[in-house]
């Protein structure tokens, strides 16, 4: 397989491509008001967790390309402390900086001056291509929770 066909299907899962929601249509439609709700026995919001995705989405980028980076405090530090957006602006604000970020590795993976199997020199083995799987799969597996409860909260409309 070629390097370029390698990086066309990370691109792809990236994007949410194949059997996974993308970003896009797992936040569209979702009321205010259910932003912060909260279901019985479910440990999370849709705030806390389109504000996980957003936290651990950028740290991982910024360990991709910043040898200056610091993680934030595991695990509090990936996690918002309240419920719901402190303010109105504040959903928004976390959708524009998720879609930047996943532009950002988009963009790194894409490049065809990114070495996608070289170990990251500030890391202990980790690699570009690691990183972008760990986004993707993360990604995937708290969207589908997003879905999953924007199902519950009756907030979700079938493809």
């Amino acid at each position: 397989m070629s390097d370029q066909s390698v990086r066309k299907h990370v691109l792809y899962l990236l994007k949410g491509g194949s059997a996974h929601v993308d970003f896009e249509t797992a936040v569209a439609n979702l009321p205010e008001n259910l932003r912060g709700a909260k279901i019985k026995d479910v440990p999370h919001t849709a705030w806390r967790l389109l504000e996980h995705l957003r936290i651990c989405q950028w740290d991982i980028l910024e360990f991709s390309r910043n040898p200056d980076h610091v993680s934030p405090e595991f695990p509090v530090g990936y996690w918002p402390e309240t419920d719901a957006p402190p303010d109105a602006d504040s959903w928004d604000t976390s959708v524009r900086a998720f879609r930047d970020d996943l532009q950002a590795m988009i963009d790194l993976v894409a490049d065809p001056n990114t070495d996608l199997y070289a170990k990251i020199p500030h890391g202990d083995g980790q690699t570009i291509m690691r990183e972008a799987l760990l986004i993707a799969d993360h990604n995937s597996y708290h969207l589908g929770q997003l879905v999953f409860l924007k199902r519950c909260l009756g907030a979700w409309q079938d493809r």
